[in-house]
This record gives C-alpha cells, structure tokens and sequence, in this order.
C-alpha cells in the first residue's frame, strides 16, 4: 500500500493532487490545511471517504475504490494551543477512515493528522498525538493502523519516538526533511506512526506549492498482524 501524505498549505498546493497520485501510484491520500469545501469526491481514481467540516483548514482522506471500501469514518478534536483559541484554525486535528480489503478481505485503518504549531508546547503535541492513537484503537479494536501528516516536531523526536512506543506503535520519519520554509525550523515534520504494518519506507518527495513536502509511505500488513484479520 503506497499513502501519500500532504500539508497543502492553505489549500495552495491543491492543484498538484492528481498529477501526485498518478505519478507515485498512491492507494490512499491523506490531506492536511485543505479548503473543505472545494475538495472533489474523486482525485485520480481515488474517492474521497471524509473532509472535516468544523475547521476553517481541514483534514481529508481519499482511498482507490477499486482495492479498499471505506466503513466507518471518525473526526477528532484534540486539546486546544492557545493558537487554536485565538485564531480558530483547527477543530478537528485527526481523521481516521476504517478500510476493507476488498481482495484480501481484511481491515485496517488509516488517519490523517495535524498537531499544534510550534507555537505550542511538545508536551501538548505529545498529548494530541497519544489521544489521537488511543481515538484509532477506539474506531477498529486491535486493527492494524497507520496514522500519516504534520506533527510539527522537529525536534527531541527520540523522546517522542519512546512515548509513541509505549502505546504500543512505531515512529517512522521520511529519508531527508519535510519543510523548508524558514531557515531556522527546517527538518522533519511529517511523520508515519504504525501498529501492524511493516514499513518498508517512508520517502519524501519533490517540493511543489507548499512550505511542506510531501511523503510516500510504503507499507505492507505485517504476516502476523493477526490483529488485521477481519
């Protein structure tokens, strides 16, 4: 399975979606600071399974309908930054999509996230992060999941790597950095973390519109992730 996650900054990046999909071959597409109300139901053959609707830039997820069928979709919001107070940005800051294997007729789930800005503490990006896979087993008990997007940690990611194995899952960063923008906050941004599957990479693309580039995750159910069965 090929994920494609994506911080379009502001929607601006948009335009870039189909052209992504097709060219990497993505089986699902995880979105950050998109424009709700302006994101079409197919995007190269994958079919949109939910945007978030209380926030003024959002979060969606697409999947190919020819290999998975979406069945039951979850929005979370997470413990408010002072930025989200103020500015109102984000409401919902996770979304998890539970997907059916059409061929090998077994489940799974993915998700896409969006943590506080930098603006906030790492301690509240950690409880973001923790409540959001705690929301994922909630959604498919014992289910494999992979949760993709904009963890806004670029630093102390080994303290953040031994919290995420405590709940039980893998942090897995991309082959060179995520975001470029300013000069003294370049680095990792965007993440993969995992419970049953096998990541065999994570590779950060070429970047287009955005300040973030985007990821390709490369990941298979693990053989005894009987946890995946159906």
């Amino acid at each position: 399975m090929r994920v494609i996650s994506y911080n379009l900054r502001k929607h601006r990046a948009a335009r870039e979606l189909e052209e992504l999909v097709d060219r990497h071959g993505a089986d699902v597409l995880c979105l950050q600071e998109v424009d709700t109300g302006d994101m079409p139901e197919l995007i190269a053959g994958l079919r949109l399974a939910q945007a978030t609707q209380r926030n003024r830039l959002g979060l969606a997820v697409y999947y190919r309908e020819n290999t998975f069928r979406a069945i039951e979709v979850r929005s979370l919001a997470l413990k408010k930054s002072l930025h989200d107070r103020v500015l109102k940005p984000a409401e919902e800051r996770m979304l998890g999509v539970r997907l059916h294997d059409i061929d090998e007729g077994r489940e799974f789930i993915v998700a896409s996230f969006h943590a506080a800005p930098l603006t906030a503490l790492n301690s509240l990006r950690r409880h973001q992060i923790r409540t959001a896979l705690a929301a994922l087993e909630q959604l498919g008990e014992g289910l494999p999941a992979l949760m993709v997007g904009d963890y806004n940690y670029p630093v102390f990611k080994e303290n953040l790597g031994q919290k995420v194995r405590e709940q039980g899952y893998e942090l897995s960063l991309s082959d060179s950095r995520t975001y470029t923008r300013y000069r003294f906050f370049r680095g990792h941004y965007d993440f993969a973390t995992s419970v049953g599957f096998t990541i065999e990479r994570v590779r950060t693309l070429p970047q287009g519109l955005s300040d973030h580039l985007p990821i390709l995750v490369t990941a298979e159910l693990s053989a005894d992730a009987a946890r995946g069965a159906a």
